[in-house]
């Protein structure tokens, strides 16, 4: 039996391409130390995706790519200006293809990530289908990243089961796992890193502060995790390997 699903569908944030200001609080809830002076790199940022990348219910320096900014400048002495994202609530891999379309963001980015498909497999889209638009929008983000595959990172789908809204339901894990499975291999076709933050999200049933108040989205603490366990190094690593 499918869930009804009106968080996902009638919360919409209008977002489009926009550049964001970001902070982080420590675990104690203070500003993290910044580094004194400039930074050694600064890098231009361009997240693409749904209401997982927009951060439905979280302030906005709470979204993983902003705390991603964040802790690049903090641990790692990069800045990112500027971070722009092209994401929305509700949004399936058309959606998102279609607002690529209408508003290019540019093909100069220095750093493009892509995290899609949980509203393709919410309303019934088949794995299939989504491969072909996955892979699509796979090859947008080469371009938008200066046609350079090591500029380019996915994000896996959470598995939304795992939260008070999904209660636990098996098929809703079973196939996100078809879906991410399909994205996995895809992104390895193209030499690109998936970056599986899955196994986090699963732990929301038994720690409710990793879930929104919406009941069905990450907690800024989740994608506080997703960033430290899951991105931030290897992102870094990227960002800073030879030419």
């Amino acid at each position: 039996m499918r869930l009804t699903y009106p968080l996902l569908l009638l919360l919409v944030l209008l977002t489009g391409c926009q550049k964001d200001s970001y902070t982080i609080m420590d675990s104690d809830g203070t500003p993290p130390i910044v580094p004194a002076g400039p930074a050694d790199t600064t890098i231009s940022y361009l997240a693409l995706g749904d209401s997982y990348t927009i951060g439905e219910s979280v302030p906005s320096d709470q979204r993983w790519p902003n705390q991603l900014a964040a802790q690049l400048l903090v641990n790692h002495s990069v800045a990112v200006e500027p971070l722009e994202i092209v994401a929305r609530t509700g949004w399936r891999t058309d959606n998102l293809s279609n607002a690529l379309e209408a508003a290019e963001p540019g093909e100069d980015f220095d750093l493009v990530s892509l995290l899609i498909g949980v509203n393709d497999q919410y309303q019934g889209f088949s794995v299939d289908g989504y491969r072909g638009r996955f892979e699509a929008l796979l090859k947008d983000a080469i371009r938008y990243g200066r046609g350079d595959t090591s500029n380019v990172f996915v994000v896996s789908i959470p598995d939304y089961a795992y939260t008070p809204f999904g209660n636990g339901d098996p098929s809703v894990t079973r196939e996100l796992k078809e879906f991410n499975d399909a994205a996995r291999e895809i992104s390895g076709r193209y030499n690109i890193p998936f970056y599986s933050i899955t196994e986090i999200s699963e732990r929301g049933l038994k720690e409710p502060d990793l879930v929104a108040g919406d009941g069905l989205h990450p907690s800024g603490k989740q994608y506080r995790l997703w960033v430290e366990e899951v991105l931030l190094t290897s992102v870094a690593a990227r960002i800073k390997q030879p030419d």
